[in-house]
């Protein structure tokens, strides 16, 4: 998974915008809270999960994918390393972020 594959899969979905946040690139819907973000010099994204989701996607291999080391993981943002993930993978998680931002 690359850095250009990683950013045409987040801005793949109706409505998503990208902008600066902080030293990351975030992924959003226009209006709504962001749902990934990407730090380009280490090729790592962070995609805002259920904490059921979260459960799922780490079992892929926890080297890989695992839960953001702070209070933001115990809330679901999740780590994933691009250079290690296949991009079905990927896309699975930004698909299950982006519906999670239109959830009640």
């Amino acid at each position: 998974m690359t850095i250009s594959e990683f950013k045409e899969l987040a801005l793949s979905f109706p409505g998503t915008e990208e902008g600066p946040h902080f030293e990351r690139l975030a992924y959003k819907v226009t209006g709504k809270r962001i749902f990934a973000s990407l730090h380009e010099p280490t090729a790592m994204a962070n995609v805002k999960l259920s904490p059921k989701d979260q459960k799922v996607f780490c079992k892929y291999d926890k080297t890989a994918v695992y839960p953001v080391p702070n209070k933001w993981g115990l809330q679901g943002w999740t780590t994933f390393d691009l250079k290690k993930i296949p991009r079905e993978l990927m896309l699975d998680a930004l698909e299950t972020a982006y519906k999670e931002v239109f959830k009640k």
